[in-house]
């Protein structure tokens, strides 16, 4: 009986320090690669992410504060800077998966918008999702959260 009671503490204990809360991705991540760093908001409930920095040594070589939306499919919008520009709408969480679900992401590189989802890990990172009508056909991007002042000059 005791160790029973032992285990059953032990499988609580992991499932308590695995939940995340709904308000646990926000705030800026930045990729595993270090290509891109964005700033994961909330606007009602839905959850936004705007390019906050990004390797201009990639692409183009345009410099980052310069580089525009130049392949984006609307005309009117090749002329937005892609600093500051959002590329993930309308995630919200899902409390039974601790996901979040049903975004857009926009593929600036592409011009192409995708569905997506987000999760955290056990580690602490997120994995962003994006995808076409079904989740296997798609690609994960791995972000790491970063400290507020990693992108301030000092």
């Amino acid at each position: 009986m005791k160790k029973n009671w032992l285990f059953f503490l032990f499988l609580f204990s992991i499932a308590v320090s695995a939940q995340y809360s709904e308000n646990d991705v926000l705030g800026k991540w930045i990729a595993e690669d270090h290509s891109v760093a964005v700033e994961v908001y909330k606007v009602n409930q839905n959850f936004h992410a705007k390019v906050v920095w990004f390797d201009d040594r990639l692409g183009s070589g345009i410099p980052m504060h310069e580089r525009k939306d130049t392949d984006n499919p609307n005309p009117k919008l090749r002329h937005r800077k892609i600093i500051g520009m959002e590329v993930l709408e309308g995630l919200r969480y899902k409390p039974s998966s601790q996901s979040w679900e049903n975004g857009k992401i926009y593929d600036a590189t592409s011009g192409r918008y995708w569905d997506s989802s987000a999760r955290i890990t056990k580690t602490g990172s997120m994995k962003v999702r994006g995808y076409w009508k079904f989740k296997w056909i798609g690609k994960t991007m791995n972000f790491m959260k970063i400290n507020e002042s990693a992108f301030t000059k000092k």
